[in-house]
């Protein structure tokens, strides 16, 4: 495998993180939420958004949030918000040719050690659709274990999560 660089992303990579959105890939697993402000999301307060590249060529994101600090409460249920060191991660390779190569691993290992040692998470989380089932194969390989199904807006989703050891 050719080298894994992540670095966040700058306003540059928005058209990229565009075109991503836009990818039939990226869109059959994207569920119905909102589409990604991407001049916004990369420069709100309470997440990271990391871009992976291969060869000096963005393949995909890596997205780490401080689920207890966004202010939509998305994470959170009818009995209140998750607490505080709870994290969550989106993650998508946008590059077709790259999937399936061991680069979403290396970007997921990326976004859990930042969450664990330089944000002290307790507890992190990923809602992939339940028909995923290639998503929840790669989450659950990867330490994560299932918390249960949660509808988010139109979308049934798996909720998983991943505690350190």
């Amino acid at each position: 495998m050719s080298d894994v660089v992540l670095r966040l992303a700058v306003p540059s990579d928005v058209s990229t993180l565009e075109r991503w959105d836009r990818a039939e890939h990226v869109i059959a697993v994207s569920g119905d939420d909102e589409p990604w402000d991407w001049p916004r999301e990369i420069d709100v307060p309470w997440q990271e958004v990391w871009i992976c590249e291969v060869d000096d060529q963005p393949i995909g994101v890596v997205v780490l949030l401080d689920a207890a600090g966004e202010p939509t409460n998305y994470w959170g249920d009818t009995s209140g918000p998750v607490s505080p060191g709870t994290f969550a991660i989106d993650i998508w390779i946008g590059e077709p040719e790259a999937i399936g190569r061991g680069y979403g691993t290396a970007m997921m290992k990326h976004a859990i050690g930042r969450a664990f040692d330089a944000h002290g998470a307790h507890t992190i989380l990923i809602d992939p659709l339940v028909t995923n089932a290639r998503a929840i194969d790669f989450y659950r390989s990867v330490g994560f274990t299932d918390v249960g199904p949660r509808r988010f807006g139109h979308d049934d989703c798996l909720v998983l999560e991943l505690r350190p050891h």
